[in-house]
């Protein structure tokens, strides 16, 4: 029995490495490809698409802003009003404020180069060229570019410089108007909520200049260097000069991935970042529901295996130990377990003794009723001896027509009682074998185990007691210690 359970144990070892292996194969596989894709796609299509939406807004801003500036430069009234040499301060201020509303800008502007006077929607103030406010202007004129974009970080304003001149040529002055970057922040702060990601914007020192109004994985404030950013070291070293394209870094022991696109009206960079954390948390889940499937399905299928493979086994044992034909124990399984019936007797000096059992000319049976006729018998037999007995006792097929019955805490004389009981149970039995009735003697030696015996020199007294026995005319019990019992 403990080899039997060894083999089952090693079996079912062997069989949940090779399920669990190949699930836990299987199972990671695929979430090591589902999230190299998530990965691909992220890097490839979900960070490069929010640049293009943000970076398209912008681009669309600018457009505006360029198209209204000029419009302004170009537009007949104010070159009059430049022309006439700028005599109405309110007449300027009204158009400027029509411009503002008209296009919905954050304001509009005209700097006179004649006047030195910096007219806005809201009034006008002379201009300085050593004020610092004002300096814009005189090194705009010098630079003798059509137009420019300066971004005031302070009031997150965007504005937009356009040279003004005359027919000649002469520089008249720069026309302009300001939009506020709150709706930009607006959109950036959409896409971080929505879509868990970081978005602002570097200029070409590596200082942030823009940035979302909601909290962000930065988390520092504008005009902050990105190498000052602890949580930024990785992806510094990874980039000591800032340039397009999609990067992976650590941060705090996470992922993260990040797209850099390069606005050239600003010279900025527009960076949209994304810890993985997020992302494959979903991915991660489902990983574990699949390894809790999987156990499961191996602990089901390891539980059947195991009770059919027991059921096999207690089965091959059963035939190994067990007769096929009568159910009785083999002269195998009788002998396992009365060599410890003797080691116990011993051990206690209980009394033990054994009966062989033998039926009378069975050969000539079998010539007669055939061998389904002889079965017959033995099944039919082996029942009356299992009803003659006690659950205690050991009865087995010892071989042919032979059986052998072991009687615990029994000694020599009741046991020969229980021999004479058997012996006149089986003659007066009447074995209906398809409507054929069959009849039956048995002759039965008796021995008892002595003190310095053993399991071979006990089964050897029975033997020759019923030796005796048949010799003495059969249909009796005999002892091995001398005549007939009856």
């Amino acid at each position: 029995m403990h080899r039997s359970n060894l083999k089952q144990t090693t079996l079912l070892t062997l069989l949940a490495l090779i399920i669990g292996l190949g699930f836990l194969i299987a199972t990671f596989a695929s979430y090591y490809a589902s999230r190299e894709t998530i990965r691909n796609t992220i890097i490839r299509t979900e960070l490069p698409l929010t640049a293009d939406v943000i970076s398209s807004e912008l681009q669309k801003d600018l457009v505006r802003l360029v198209q209204v500036a000029s419009a302004m430069a170009e537009d007949p009234l104010l070159l009059d009003w430049v022309d006439q040499g700028e005599r109405s301060t309110q007449l300027i201020t009204r158009y400027l404020q029509a411009i503002k509303t008209r296009y919905d800008t954050s304001n509009a502007f005209f700097a006179s180069s004649r006047s030195q006077m910096y007219y806005t929607d809201d009034g006008a103030q002379p201009m300085q060229p050593d004020e610092a406010a004002h300096r814009w202007f005189y090194n705009f004129e010098v630079a003798g570019t059509p137009w420019e974009i300066v971004v005031d970080v302070r009031r997150l304003t965007m504005f937009l410089n356009y040279r003004m001149n005359a027919a000649d040529g002469t520089f008249l002055g720069v026309a302009g108007v300001g939009l506020s970057l709150d709706r930009m922040r607006r959109l950036m702060d959409d896409y971080q909520q929505r879509y868990q990601r970081t978005i602002y914007f570097v200029d070409s020192q590596r200082r942030i200049v823009v940035d979302g109004s909601e909290a962000s994985a930065v988390a520092m404030p504008r005009g902050t260097h990105l190498d000052d950013i602890p949580a930024l070291n990785d992806l510094t070293q990874q980039l000591p000069e800032l340039r397009t394209g999609s990067f992976l870094y650590q941060s705090e022991g996470e992922q993260h991935f990040i797209n850099i696109r390069y606005i050239p009206e600003l010279n900025w960079y527009l960076m949209v970042d994304k810890r993985e954390s997020g992302v494959m948390a979903p991915v991660r889940r489902t990983l574990w529901i699949n390894l809790l499937i999987c156990f499961g399905v191996m602990a089901i299928v390891l539980g059947l295996v195991g009770s059919i493979s027991r059921r096999y086994l207690q089965r091959i044992e059963a035939m190994a130990t067990h007769d096929a034909l009568t159910e009785l124990l083999n002269r195998h399984g009788f002998s396992l377990v009365a060599e410890q019936a003797v080691l116990e007797a011993k051990r206690q000096r209980s009394d033990l003794c054994v009966l062989i059992l033998d039926l009378d000319h069975f050969k000539s049976f079998n010539d007669t009723y055939g061998h389904l006729g002889g079965d017959f018998l033995l099944r039919s037999f082996a029942r009356l001896l299992a009803r003659q007995i006690r659950q205690s006792d050991l009865i087995s097929r010892w071989g042919g027509e032979e059986f052998v019955i072991m009687f615990k805490d029994t000694d020599l004389a009741t046991a020969l009682a229980l021999a004479e009981k058997i012996r006149a149970a089986t003659e007066a039995a009447t074995f209906d074998f398809d409507g054929v009735p069959l009849r039956a003697t048995v002759s039965i030696g008796t021995a008892q185990l002595p003190s310095d015996g053993n399991l071979e020199s006990l089964l050897d007294d029975a033997d020759r007691a019923l030796y005796r026995a048949k010799n003495g005319g059969r249909n009796r019990v005999c002892s091995a210690a001398g005549a007939p019992a009856n």
